[in-house]
């Protein structure tokens, strides 16, 4: 099926899930991978041709009126690519609202095999600005802010939005679910209880068209609250009854209440940025420019000189 089929069967299935969770159903967050696969030893020529959408291109309209049609935000993540970095592709969280407007893109800045604007450091915030790296998105429907995958491990990102004011954070995700606890499950409830945030994690239903067991990830998809508690769960396979009432008044009537509870209030960010200060561990830049292509090999070469200068350091 081709990506603009896959986009025209999701919209499909968002209209007929209305019809059992309700017409006032205004947020849609689905899986990692739910347009593609992820890049199995393609170079990077090859993905930007095979999975990368355009930012212009046709496949961004069809999402654009796959909210537009359901009345709902929609918020997704795939691959793309950038005329100012053509060599490459970067994976970006996007959410388009019921206008069919592209309100939030946030290109994922961690990633193990795949470029990030982290490596093309320099130029991306000659490009783009600061302000680009960590969008939040003011809507009807309270402050959208996006992680994504893996990245939910990272306590940074989410910490980062939400003292930009993020209320809701979207995380579209592909990872082993397991009736134990795993990394990602454990760290969702973290990142909404320091937080003080809503988390929606939407996880695939399986990975088809490669040699691994196809439901290695599939299922656990989540909503937990700004208290960690879980509002909704589903089981595996691919299902809409992950859904639940988010209450913004609540959320915020909580934000402002003082007390020990209250973390947002209490981090010390300056504290935490002095201390961060000159901590030189992963590569910035590692792609230069981006005016050529990782090499196969970039990415794990990459992580064992990391490995490396941890070491030397004491670090590990």
């Amino acid at each position: 099926m081709s990506i603009l089929g896959k986009i025209d069967e999701i919209s499909a299935k968002i209209a007929n899930s209305k019809r059992f969770l309700g017409a006032d159903t205004k947020l849609v967050v689905l899986p990692e991978y739910s347009l593609t696969g992820f890049p199995w030893g393609e170079t990077a020529p090859e993905w930007i041709a095979k999975a990368a959408l355009s930012p212009d291109g046709p496949e961004y309209d069809a999402l654009a009126k796959a909210a537009a049609d359901n009345g709902v935000y929609l918020a997704g993540n795939h691959y793309e690519t950038d005329p100012n970095f053509p060599e490459l592709y970067f994976q970006c969280s996007s959410v388009f609202s019921p206008s069919g407007q592209a309100v939030l893109r946030y290109r994922r800045l961690i990633s193990m095999f795949s470029p990030s604007p982290f490596d093309v450091w320099d130029k991306y915030l000659d490009v783009y600005g600061a302000e680009a790296l960590f969008p939040v998105a003011d809507t009807d429907i309270g402050r959208l802010g996006a992680i994504a995958s893996e990245e939910i491990l990272y306590p940074e990102i989410a910490r980062i939005i939400a003292s930009k004011g993020a209320e809701i954070m979207v995380h579209s995700s592909s990872e082993v679910s397991s009736p134990l606890p795993t990394p990602k499950s454990i760290t969702r409830h973290a990142r909404a209880v320091e937080n003080m945030a809503y988390v929606v994690s939407a996880n695939s239903a399986g990975v088809f068209g490669i040699d691994i067991p196809e439901h290695s990830t599939d299922g656990g998809s989540e909503i937990i609250d700004y208290k960690g508690r879980v509002l909704a769960r589903a089981g595996a396979g691919e299902t809409s009854v992950a859904y639940a009432e988010i209450s913004l008044d609540s959320l915020r009537e909580y934000r402002r209440r003082p007390g020990m509870g209250n973390l947002l209030s209490r981090h010390p960010m300056q504290m935490w940025a002095q201390a961060y200060a000159g901590f030189d561990v992963a590569e910035q830049n590692g792609l230069g420019d981006g005016s050529n292509p990782p090499a196969r090999d970039h990415y794990l070469a990459r992580q064992r000189r990391v490995l490396e200068k941890l070491d030397k350091a004491g670090l590990i």
